[in-house]
């Protein structure tokens, strides 16, 4: 199996206000971050599977809808599975997502203390964590940095979660990104809660922090709880397991620990929706 576990659809109008002035500063003042269910489907052709995420982030401007989101995965209900999200802010946050659950058959929720400007560890939130719980579905945090100027960086921290994962020690938690830049706090926490894990989307893009992500990761024994993740479109799962396998290019000819291809392997071959217990 070779399975997705973070892609992203973004339609016309989903991204507005600051994230869209956040990445034309960054891209160019034409670009318009649009990623639509026939692009999504050319970038994960040659896979199993993937995990497609709603937003509900109305603090920094991107809102992908629940229903956009469950409609598109519905029509290929063999291969894709979809995280709602529900701004914690929203006092009706609890049953917006047993909704999103029940009504439109999503497996999971996505949440971003850095778009969604919340913090992830204050008990106002539980209520929300419990209804994950309840609904035995996982729980995906962005939980590291990114370039919009209007998030909440301080609410971003790998150890943010901790409290969470005591709380609902069956509560299953995916980092993303390995908590970048983060990642030693990330793979702490991660190790120390046996129903957390962590992916890898979006590393590839820096060799040397990558790179040592996953000594770190390696040292610590927790590569089993690292899962292979694009961030599409920003980046494609081609790319990503290309940048995988030249992991230890940055150090060619050195005497540095190197990542062996055995936890390569593994990481590309997890079975994601088993581990996760995925189901519509």
């Amino acid at each position: 199996m070779i399975f997705d576990s973070h892609t992203h659809l973004f339609g016309p109008g989903h991204v507005t206000g600051a994230m869209r002035e956040a990445c034309q500063r960054a891209w160019g003042k034409e670009h318009e971050l649009i990623a639509l269910p026939e692009d999504h489907q050319e970038s994960i052709k040659d896979v199993d599977g993937a995990i497609v995420l709603a937003f509900d982030a109305p603090a920094t401007g991107t809102r992908v809808p629940n229903e956009y989101v469950s409609e598109y995965v519905s029509k290929h209900a063999d291969r894709l599975f979809g995280f709602a999200s529900v701004d914690p802010n929203n006092d009706l946050a609890p049953g917006i997502l047993e909704d999103a659950v029940k009504n439109l058959h999503l497996s999971g929720l996505k949440l971003g203390p850095m778009y969604q400007n919340f913090y992830p560890d204050d008990k106002k939130h539980f209520a929300l964590y419990a209804k994950a719980n309840e609904l035995d579905i996982p729980i995906l945090f962005h939980q590291g940095t990114s370039f919009v100027p209007e998030g909440f960086l301080d609410a971003s921290r790998p150890a943010a979660l901790d409290p969470i994962a005591r709380a609902f020690p069956d509560l299953k938690i995916i980092i993303a990104h390995m908590g970048h830049p983060w990642v030693g706090e990330c793979i702490s926490v991660v190790r120390k809660n046996p129903n957390m894990y962590m992916d890898l989307s979006a590393l590839g893009g820096r060799p040397w922090q990558y790179y040592n992500a996953m000594v770190l990761a390696m040292e610590y024994g927790v590569t089993h709880k690292i899962f292979l993740g694009s961030d599409f479109p920003f980046f494609t799962i081609t790319q990503t397991i290309d940048t995988l396998w030249k992991i230890n290019d940055v150090v060619e000819g050195t005497k540095v620990p190197k990542i062996p291809d055995h936890i390569i392997e593994d990481i590309i071959h997890r079975n994601i929706p088993e581990i996760l217990r995925l189901r519509k």
